[in-house]
């Protein structure tokens, strides 16, 4: 019985700290979203704010920006309605994009976008997006939304062309199938 009794106590020490650590992992989530809210880091899904009296418009230049959309396992359509605009450094824009749900099912997505050069990041201001909340589409519905943006004054200017990208995926199951419990809760976002 003696030989047993350290590897008792052995046994649970490993356990004390195999619970410590999986709360710890647990208890990041959290964290992480805290420590990003508070920095500004990660902010792709939440709107920029515009201070009017510091933004110049350089109409000295005169930047391209081309649009781009997709879909990763979506059954929707998603296209700009135009595929570039010409835009002056500083000025406020417009674009607008289509969204067609083509099953007979509702479905929820979330776009993400991404730029190039990936620099833009830095220079871009979006005050109005899709991209801030989840999009809920009812069957074959059709939907146009709006994007405001501007990219800053201060942009390099040996780039004149820049590309803004947004994706979408699908929240909710894995396999594409929406629970009644998942149509309950997107209903009311």
């Amino acid at each position: 019985m003696n030989a047993v009794q350290p590897n008792l106590v052995m046994l649970k020490k490993l356990l004390v700290v195999a619970m410590v650590m999986f709360a710890f992992g647990y208890a990041m989530i959290p964290f992480y979203k805290k420590i990003c809210e508070v920095t500004g880091l990660n902010n792709l899904l939440q709107p920029d704010t515009l201070v009017e009296e510091t933004q110049q418009v350089d109409t000295s230049r005169l930047l391209t920006v081309e649009l781009d959309a997709n879909t990763r396992g979506l059954p929707w359509q998603f296209k700009p309605l135009q595929s570039t605009v010409q835009m002056h450094p500083g000025e406020l824009v417009e674009v607008m994009y289509e969204i067609k749900n083509t099953s007979d099912r509702e479905v929820t997505g979330q776009a993400i976008p991404s730029y190039a050069p990936l620099l833009v990041s830095q220079y871009i201001k979006k005050l109005e997006c899709f991209c801030f909340t989840k999009q809920v589409l009812k069957p074959y519905e059709v939907r146009q939304m709006p994007v405001q943006f501007l990219i800053e004054s201060e942009f390099p200017e040996d780039i004149n062309t820049l590309s803004i990208s947004y994706t979408f995926f699908e929240l909710g199951l894995s396999n594409g199938t929406t629970s009644n419990e998942d149509k309950r809760t997107t209903s009311k976002i």
